[in-house]
């Protein structure tokens, strides 16, 4: 009997527990789930497409040495600015000076040679065959004393254009030719810089088409300003302009090529900067749906469209562009469409729900810590 009596003890107590988390004797089994249901809506929205750059200076002219010989000055430095026909290196003539004296010396004798002959043919002592073959070593000579001349002026090393003198790899005593595969130095003109940036085949379609004027040059000329990031983050205070599209694609890398030029008054952009250039486009009155609101799913993006306001279906959405915290919808859902907002990771397709109607401005507002 204690044996029994201990057994309905606990019968008891699982009962009193069982009553108290199930007030009022309801059936455990709940309803649909709660969901937030937001309407699509409308929205006027600017943002920005952003692709990597090379930076260089509008003029860029590697400096070469145009015959071999040892560096005997490096009369620049880097970052100099230096007009065009400055001299910016000389080399070693000393052997080339000699040369030059030798070749000096052949030229006086065969004009010697041919200005005694002159008057033999004249008096018509000798035949003018001789003259002729006389006159023939001349020239020779002055060609090979010219080319020696040529070698001694190459010695002496240019800038080709206004700008600043770049990096310098070669110093004193440096055995330099023209077929280094690296120049002795490079002038550029910095005052403005080229920003050079490609677009694959399907954003450069896109973009093209979404550009208002019927030629490309009209096109070119309808394109907003354009913001450069430099690569610590930083905006650039100074805006561009796209100046030309290559017309065609790369076929190695499949890629359109850009070039758009910034102003450069502070000398703060050089060759061999990188960043990311930004291209503003603003899309107005287009259905949006929250990120919160989207998943995706070999490779398609869906979203939990409300069917009957009780019924979770999934519908795939082409997706016109990412702005924020913000889908710009190009086909799939329309405006006034009802939506579940987030917490889709709860759903499937064709769940039921209770759903709970929400600002779609609650949604979007909670996200923005997210994405500051």
């Amino acid at each position: 009997m204690k044996k029994l009596s201990y057994f309905g003890f606990i019968l008891i107590t699982f009962l009193i527990i069982s009553c108290q988390d199930n007030p009022g004797g309801q059936q455990m089994s709940q309803g649909p789930k709660l969901f937030p249901v937001i309407e699509v809506p409308n929205k006027t929205l600017s943002g920005y497409t952003s692709y990597p750059v090379s930076i260089e200076g509008t003029i860029s002219s590697a400096v070469r040495a145009k015959g071999s010989g040892y560096i005997t000055n490096v009369l620049v430095d880097e970052g100099q600015k230096v007009k065009k026909g400055q001299t910016l290196f000389t080399l070693e003539t000393r052997s080339l000076t000699q040369e030059a004296g030798a070749a000096k010396a052949n030229v006086n004798a065969a004009q010697v040679e041919v200005d005694k002959l002159k008057p033999l043919v004249e008096k018509g002592i000798i035949s003018s065959v001789q003259l002729e073959t006389a006159k023939a070593r001349l020239e020779q000579a002055k060609a090979g004393y010219s080319s020696i001349a040529a070698n001694i002026g190459y010695a002496t090393i240019k800038s080709p254009v206004d700008g600043y003198v770049g990096a310098i790899p070669f110093r004193e005593g440096a055995l330099v030719s023209p077929s280094d595969p690296i120049p002795l130095t490079t002038v550029s003109d910095i005052d403005e810089v080229y920003a050079f940036f490609g677009m694959n085949e399907r954003d450069y379609l896109d973009f093209i088409q979404n550009t208002e004027g019927e030629t490309i040059s009209e096109k070119i000329k309808n394109i907003p300003p354009v913001e450069l990031q430099l690569v610590n983050g930083e905006m650039y205070k100074e805006k561009g302009a796209i100046q030309t599209v290559t017309g065609q694609v790369d076929r190695s890398t499949g890629t359109v090529s850009f070039r758009a030029k910034f102003p450069n008054p502070g000398r703060l952009l050089i060759n061999g900067n990188s960043g990311n250039i930004r291209i503003p486009k603003t899309y107005e009155n287009v259905p949006v749906v929250p990120e919160s609101a989207s998943f995706e799913q070999q490779g398609k993006v869906y979203v939990y469209f409300v069917q009957g306001d009780s019924i979770a279906i999934s519908r795939a959405i082409k997706v016109r562009d990412r702005i924020n915290n913000l889908i710009v919808v190009a086909s799939g859902i329309e405006t006034g469409d009802k939506i579940v907002g987030n917490g889709i990771g709860k759903l499937r397709n064709n769940t039921p729900i209770t759903p709970q109607p929400v600002a779609f401005d609650s949604i979007t507002d909670s996200l923005n810590p997210v994405f500051k």
